[in-house]
């Protein structure tokens, strides 16, 4: 009989994310395998595994337990490449915006032009999928200069429901304020490259002013909603990949968290 360890070991809803030993790469050694032939029928049990504790920890992102994280788990690359490259991700979101547009239907607008839906840009209308395919969707520390690379070319396509969503945002009669973590140097290829994909006739552009740097998005996005509601704008929806994009002050009556898998943003 040929023997095989798997040791799982998973508590992520209580793990002591903020200490300085730990490494976000690991799943907290979580799989620790040992196995002579790689056809054999266990192999197939443990690859199981580790998919299963892979949908696991992705559930514990998206649900904000696991927090703060620096890259994916080294177990789980392969696994994160299949679903953001696969129908998986799709299907959640249009999932996501097909909930958020029921949502908007249902909003009774007052009709004086304060009513207002807050879009983040990155990974919620644009996609960076062809940046992260390129460094190892989520396994690599973020490089922020190879990043802004990848923003100054303006090439990132439109997340299709996104775009579904924000027209039809926009026909029900919402004013749309677009609200990114982008510096403002890098507006013109912002703009550009959002009409480009598609995206038209928002009402304000928000991007990080110089005294904006170096603010967790967190504080950063609540302050501009706050300065949204000072002005008599109502916050009715916002759309967002991060949690940073819609928690903080000055919420929105309802948020819609896009799945993303590949980095977090505090």
């Amino acid at each position: 009989m040929i023997f095989f360890k798997l040791f799982l070991i998973f508590p992520f809803l209580t793990l002591a994310f903020s200490h300085e030993a730990f490494n976000p790469h690991l799943l907290p050694r979580p799989l620790i395998i040992d196995y002579p032939n790689l056809a054999e029928p266990h192999f197939k049990e443990i690859e199981a595994e580790v998919k299963l504790q892979c949908t696991s920890w992705r559930f514990s992102v998206e649900a904000n337990n696991v927090n703060p994280w620096k890259t994916i788990p080294e177990e789980c690359v392969e696994y994160v490449k299949d679903y953001v490259t696969g129908r998986g991700y799709g299907v959640d979101l249009e999932r996501v915006s097909s909930d958020a547009g029921v949502y908007a239907k249902s909003v009774e607008l007052r009709g004086d032009g304060k009513d207002v839906w807050v879009f983040d840009v990155d990974d919620t209308l644009l996609s960076n999928l062809p940046y992260y395919a390129d460094h190892g969707y989520g396994s690599e520390v973020f490089d922020k200069l190879e990043f802004e690379k990848w923003v100054k070319k303006g090439m990132a396509p439109a997340i299709k429901s996104s775009l579904k969503l924000y027209e039809e945002v926009l026909s029900l009669g919402f004013k749309v304020i677009l609200l990114t973590g982008r510096s403002e140097g890098k507006r013109r290829v912002t703009t550009e490259n959002l009409i480009n994909a598609g995206f038209r006739d928002w009402y304000k552009l928000i991007l990080r002013a110089s005294d904006d740097h170096g603010k967790l998005a967190t504080i950063y996005k609540s302050e501009k909603r706050s300065e949204m509601e000072k002005e008599g704008y109502r916050i009715l929806g916002n759309s967002g990949d991060q949690w940073s994009d819609l928690l903080g002050s000055s919420m929105s009556i309802r948020s819609f968290k896009l799945p993303n898998p590949m980095y977090y943003i505090p």
